[in-house]
């Protein structure tokens, strides 16, 4: 019997907050096992495509911060094109002194919606607690696909458990060994550009 075609779909910026929540303490997602966190997710099925989403970092000029934080997620950028993630940027606006992130959800339900239409897997791993995410989980259901939300014990959406079709919440007992130290990429920030720009898994 074939395996099932599995689309590994990862909010980001949602994956980053819970799971430095988990850890209750400074959580280098550089570091992270995401290739294990793969495996964990998918089973007995079979990845046909993973994609990663989330807001591009921009330098601000006389920022240290944002400097830092754009290196920081070209290295994670470098990171999961290395393990053949496609890697989906929205971009963030500034409010004040926090950021939003935009059009990432939308970069999400076009691709889980494509890839239904187009037929291109059988199930969608949903590793986001969005619930604007909801309309195109129902459509793609409909279809006859099966939409798996992953949320996390402490902190589930209710709104995706009552409409997906099945559900995992991880607890930390579950992935702890993922934030395993791993050695830094040091790489300069030109040379993760040119990776990033000849890759040709980066949309935004």
């Amino acid at each position: 019997m074939a395996k099932k075609r599995l689309f590994l779909v990862i909010d980001g910026s949602n994956l980053y907050h819970r799971l430095k929540e988990l850890r209750k303490a400074k959580f280098d997602q550089v570091g992270f096992d995401y290739e294990g966190l793969g495996v964990l997710l998918a089973g007995r099925r079979r990845i046909v495509d993973k994609a990663y989403y989330e807001g591009a970092v921009r330098e601000e000029v006389g920022s240290r911060k944002s400097r830092e934080l754009m290196r920081e997620q070209h290295r994670l950028i470098g990171k999961l094109i290395k393990l053949d993630f496609r890697i989906e940027l929205g971009y963030l606006l500034k409010s004040g002194d926090r950021y939003q992130e935009k059009g990432v959800d939308v970069k999400m339900a076009l691709d889980i919606l494509a890839g239904a239409y187009e037929n291109l897997y059988d199930e969608v791993c949903l590793v986001s607690s969005d619930t604007d995410l909801l309309p195109v989980v129902k459509k793609v259901r409909e279809m006859g696909k099966v939409v798996e939300y992953i949320g996390f014990s402490h902190r589930p959406s209710f709104g995706l458990i009552k409409n997906v079709s099945e559900f995992r919440l991880l607890r930390l007992e579950e992935i702890k060994q993922f934030y395993k130290k791993m050695t830094p990429n040091r790489r300069s920030g030109a040379q993760l550009r040119r990776i990033i720009a000849s890759s040709g898994k980066v949309s935004r």
